[in-house]
């Protein structure tokens, strides 16, 4: 199928799954994951009416924005070294990966230079998978303590990756987790922190993601097929 019947198809899956769960399908946003894909990709994705885009490799990710004129919002979905920060400022509304301390001061720094804000999201490594990133559980509610403080940030929600499965629904739990976890943190009324997203579910898993809170699903391969080139 054609990038626009699988972004309705999917669109579909995601209202149907946001109903069956008492939610409003308008509440759930669906990310699609560009990374690999070629700008053609992505503009081809933009004319079938998606605009909200996210990528994982800051090299592959500059060089693909600067080749689209198109007025598409970009997150920033991957792993993230500091002293990559500055190529993204101007680019991102949005970090989903901000895991550690150093790294949120370094993001404030780099957007305050401009006077301006980022939108952040606390990554959660709930399976605590030693080869992906993210705070464990038990030090969340310390690192957002810590990362409210920074003064050109603002921390609007959770992400997690939870380990493969063929089954959805063994993903099930690490999704309720991080649903749970934000409630910790909303119960702890630290000043200026949001927990108004929840970054969680991709293209295996999404609608179960869904009906455990998800507000931003990340699905790339579900609408662009195979990847269309390998990362160099």
């Amino acid at each position: 199928m054609s990038i626009a019947e699988n972004l309705k198809q999917i669109q579909e899956r995601i209202s149907a799954a946001a109903l069956r769960s008492g939610r409003n399908p308008d509440d759930v946003r669906l990310v699609a994951v560009s990374k690999t894909q070629s700008a053609d990709a992505v503009k081809e994705a933009v004319r079938a009416g998606q605009l909200l885009f996210g990528e994982n490799y800051v090299q592959e990710f500059t060089a693909k924005a600067e080749a689209l004129s198109e007025p598409v919002e970009w997150h920033f979905i991957g792993s993230l070294q500091s002293n990559k920060v500055k190529q993204l400022v101007g680019l991102v509304t949005m970090i989903h990966s901000v895991d550690r301390f150093s790294l949120a001061q370094e993001i404030s720094r780099q957007w305050g230079r401009g006077g301006k804000n980022c939108d952040i999201l606390l990554e959660v490594n709930i399976a605590g998978e030693t080869t992906k990133g993210g705070t464990t559980g038990d030090d969340l509610l310390e690192l957002t303590r810590e990362v409210a403080e920074l003064p050109h940030l603002r921390i609007m929600g959770l992400m997690t990756m939870p380990p493969f499965f063929d089954d959805p629904e063994g993903a099930r739990p690490y999704f309720r987790e991080l649903h749970r976890l934000a409630g910790v943190i909303t119960a702890a009324e630290i000043p200026g922190v949001r927990m108004q997203e929840l970054s969680m579910g991709m293209s295996g898993d999404f609608e179960a993601a869904i009906q455990e809170g998800a507000t931003l699903v990340r699905v790339g391969s579900a609408l662009f097929g195979e990847r269309i080139y390998a990362r160099s």
